[in-house]
């Protein structure tokens, strides 16, 4: 834990220089980590115990916990689904995944990028896809949605993790795969394995899977009060570079519709199926320490510590604390401000979370850039 959070304060200070915007005292904050994570985590598992009280308007809706907003009963109530997509060119443009509440990114082996969209309301979906094979930290990510994880293959690593009792997974490989997943002719394989609403909704079934929420369940985000809309910092940035290598995106921020627009390869990142590019109301760029599989080049992610994320937010953006609360079925990584005093408000809507190897070559990492 002392080389994580040693780790943790060189990545602030690597930063603070262009968050320069109320940056002179976080150093403070940091030092106290330990009783304030402690207090958190104690308080947090207390909570976690009892029943959750879902809020509800006089329609009969029901606050989302992906996005906060108000969805109908059937959909919010409804587990959501998880479903990892390669990102590689050749399986551009994606399908469906503009109908993802929430999106994770995060590098994989030779410098490529994976994806993971976290769907609440997918019933109309016919096409989602290319579903790619799981890597065991975005199945720790879906876990913290109390998700149904869809996925077609798995490296070694992840094996042990998928066969625990409380992991719901839908596997192309197992003898549900040819009810969840079907292959397409218009891309080479493997990038043509996509999922259809009722091959999850059938797959779900004959699993006997749990479709509705845990009772405890409290979600992950905190979000903003209807008809709110708030600044994460006071620092005003427009444009975002998570650094990765291969695709090498970024997002743009439209100050009319306050969405973050998202590009890679050179060019908007589209949904095949609407036309729609993809955008997003919260970014963040989350700093996890790593290392290699062995002697493989499969990458592993630290997800139940802490570490340094950057939150951006209506065009305003803030450092962070990430820290890990709860057990490992059902465990959240929750985001604070540095001194871990308060839990960062986001705003109503999609979130993109990418991952970000937060040395390299044991320096910071520089390849993270915003403006």
């Amino acid at each position: 834990m002392k080389k994580m959070k040693k780790k943790l304060v060189i990545v602030m200070l690597a930063v603070c220089a262009v968050l320069a915007a109320g940056c002179g005292n976080k150093n403070n904050g940091a030092s106290t980590q330990n009783g304030s994570q402690s207090d958190a985590s104690v308080e947090d598992s207390d909570e976690q115990s009892e029943v959750f009280e879902r809020e509800y308007n006089e329609e009969g809706q029901v606050r989302s916990f992906l996005t906060g907003k108000w969805v109908d009963k059937e959909i919010g109530e409804r587990r959501p689904v998880a479903v990892m997509l390669s990102n590689i060119e050749a399986a551009q443009p994606m399908c469906g995944v503009s109908a993802a509440d929430v999106v994770y990114e995060a590098p994989v082996e030779g410098e490529i990028t994976r994806m993971m969209g976290i769907f609440e309301d997918y019933d109309d979906l016919d096409k989602i896809g290319s579903v790619r094979s799981c890597r065991e930290y975005f199945l720790f990510f879906a876990l913290e949605f109390d998700s149904i994880y869809a996925h077609y293959g798995q490296s070694s690593y992840a094996v042990e993790y998928l066969e625990r009792d409380y992991v719901n997974n839908l596997s192309g490989l197992s003898g549900i795969g040819n009810t969840v997943f079907y292959r397409t002719d218009d891309r080479k394989s493997p990038h043509n394995a996509f999922a259809s609403a009722d091959g999850i909704k059938a797959g779900i079934k004959r699993m006997k899977y749990r479709t509705e929420y845990k009772d405890t369940y409290a979600g992950k985000f905190k979000f903003a009060a209807d008809g709110e809309i708030v600044d994460v910092g006071e620092s005003k940035i427009s444009y975002i570079a998570p650094g990765y290598y291969i695709n090498k995106p970024w997002f743009e921020y439209n100050e009319k519709d306050k969405l973050y627009y998202r590009f890679q390869y050179g060019d908007k990142q589209i949904d095949e199926v609407t036309g729609e590019q993809l955008a997003f109301t919260n970014v963040i760029l989350q700093y996890s320490d790593w290392e290699t599989h062995d002697t493989s080049k499969y990458l592993a992610f630290d997800c139940h510590t802490e570490g340094y994320a950057l939150i951006f937010s209506n065009g305003t953006a803030t450092e962070a604390h990430w820290v890990r609360e709860g057990d490992q079925d059902d465990g959240v990584i929750r985001y604070y401000d540095i001194g871990l005093e308060h839990e960062i408000v986001l705003n109503q809507g999609k979130t993109m979370v990418c991952l970000i190897q937060d040395f390299i070559n044991d320096k910071p990492n520089p390849n993270v850039e915003f403006h």
